[in-house]
């Protein structure tokens, strides 16, 4: 599958020269002229990779960024500023915040092309390493249950009764050309599942495209989902195919589909049943070859009586429904999922393994995880960047993990699973884990406070007190 690329440039002769050049050498690449519709395309479509200038209309290089970054689907994307000579001290601000390269106007194809080619590498490599622990814990965990893990792709764990007969379900329908649709709160992995239906199916060598509506405009998903032709509207100096078209002899996953309007609705239901689709300002139409795979956490017969969905194309989704159990009623993964987790995020930061206390384990099925399988993602990766020994304990997990929801209370008493106070106080937090969780949010305060379990003040209070320097910001 070709790797695909985002380019976020205002400059219509630079963007297009850009997308041009990046596609003659095989990318699949499409590109925003503004911030915030970068931003909301790279949370829709998940690139490989992103190009971004610096100066930007309606929110800067910065915000996109920082964005990006804050969002734990697009944290580790690579991405590479674009700048103008007389911008270099902005780009040194731009690396302290996370940018993973720069290049300076004007550049040569060469340094594009090597610039690309080792950022996505590199970024290829962190995956592999990740993938491989995760690989290794999930091997483990299946030798010592005495019920095999069904594996339908490499790091990915089923060892619940009720998911295990749903990927067998899942595997059944990936078979067949009927479409499908997910039902599922939000973090239950519903995309996962759209994957391995993917993989287990006739299509698999074809391409996997996702496309979250929920993160578009309403023009943006035109645009995205049925392409244009030259000349369509300001700035389309080139034709583009849309999802529809890329995706080809593959699948795309159409995820909250519930969200998208009812205007795009009509003309997604015109494309499923003719297999055809229209580009914008085009007068020809072109057939399509794909499956489609869509997800909501929504209630689709809830949606269409209160008149925000179409039946008729609900029926076309229809052809099959999966629907995933929350985390809470499938308490038996915990175990394994944390490990999966904590391995990635070791192999990730370079740093040697860690095992997880029982009573860290006690604390973390007994927690009803109303985030479900992301925000126990996110509570290891805390926990992994906090751990300074070779356990990790309940004092590296979230304080609401104690306060919050629970489904039952762990065999250890709250004395014995939770050593230290129920919530950090301004000196209980080292330099060693603030470095840390900065390094890991790119710069970000806000989200390394939420990764130390304390609040914004707090963290600010505390670099004051051990001299660390605070991430600039971009001065107005």
């Amino acid at each position: 599958m070709r790797p695909s690329i985002l380019v976020v440039e205002d400059d219509a002769l630079i963007r297009n020269n850009l997308v041009e050049l990046l596609g003659e050498v095989g990318y699949h690449v499409f590109s925003a002229d503004n911030g915030q519709d970068g931003i909301a395309l790279a949370k829709a479509r998940l690139p490989n990779l992103v190009i971004c200038d610096i100066m930007l209309p309606k929110q800067d290089g910065y915000a996109v960024l920082r964005a990006l970054r804050d969002e734990p689907a697009t944290a580790a994307l690579p991405l590479i500023f674009l700048t103008a000579k007389s911008e270099r001290a902005e780009v040194r601000l731009g690396m302290n915040l996370g940018a993973d390269d720069y290049l300076t106007k004007p550049f040569a194809i060469s340094e594009v092309l090597d610039a690309v080619s080792t950022r996505l590498r590199r970024h290829d490599e962190v995956l592999a390493r990740a993938a491989q622990a995760a690989e290794r814990v999930t091997e483990s965990s299946a030798v010592a249950s005495s019920t095999p893990a069904y594996k339908p792709a490499d790091g990915v764990v089923v060892f619940d009764p009720a998911m295990r007969a749903l990927y067998d379900q899942a595997s059944r329908a990936a078979a067949s050309a009927i479409n499908v649709l997910i039902l599922g709160e939000n973090g239950v992995g519903k995309e996962i599942l759209a994957r391995a239906i993917h993989n287990l199916s006739p299509r698999a060598k074809g391409p996997f495209v996702a496309l979250n509506c929920a993160a578009l405009t309403e023009s943006l998903v035109q645009s995205e989902l049925f392409g244009h032709e030259k000349g369509a509207f300001t700035g389309a100096l080139h034709a583009r195919e849309g999802l529809l078209e890329s995706a080809g002899g593959g699948t795309l996953f159409l995820d909250e589909i519930g969200e998208l309007p009812l205007s795009m609705q009509s003309k997604l239901l015109r494309a499923l049943e003719e297999r055809k689709v229209l580009r914008i300002g085009a007068r020809t139409e072109r057939e399509i070859d794909v499956r489609f795979v869509a997800a909501t956490n929504r209630d689709p017969e809830v949606e269409i009586e209160r008149g925000a969905f179409r039946q008729d194309l609900y029926f076309r989704l229809n052809g099959i429904t999966l629907t995933i159990p929350p985390l809470r009623e499938r308490t038996a993964e915990i175990p394994q999922l944390a490990r999966m987790f904590l391995a990635r995020a070791r192999a990730e930061q370079a740093a040697p393994a860690l095992t997880i206390s029982d009573a860290a384990l006690a604390i973390l099925e007994a927690y009803a995880w109303p985030g479900n399988v992301r925000e126990l993602k996110n509570v290891i990766e805390r926990g992994s960047v906090l751990c300074v020994g070779d356990r990790l304990l309940p004092e590296h997990l979230p304080p609401k993990l104690l306060a919050g929801p629970t489904l039952r209370v762990p065999s250890e008493s709250p004395r014995s699973i939770s050593p230290g106070p129920e919530s950090p106080r301004v000196g209980t937090v080292d330099r060693d884990a603030i470095l840390g969780a900065l390094e890991r949010c790119a710069g970000n305060q806000t989200r390394a406070a939420e990764m130390l379990g304390v609040s914004r003040r707090t963290l600010v209070t505390r670099l004051n007190e051990l001299d660390i320097p605070r991430p600039r910001k971009k001065t107005s």
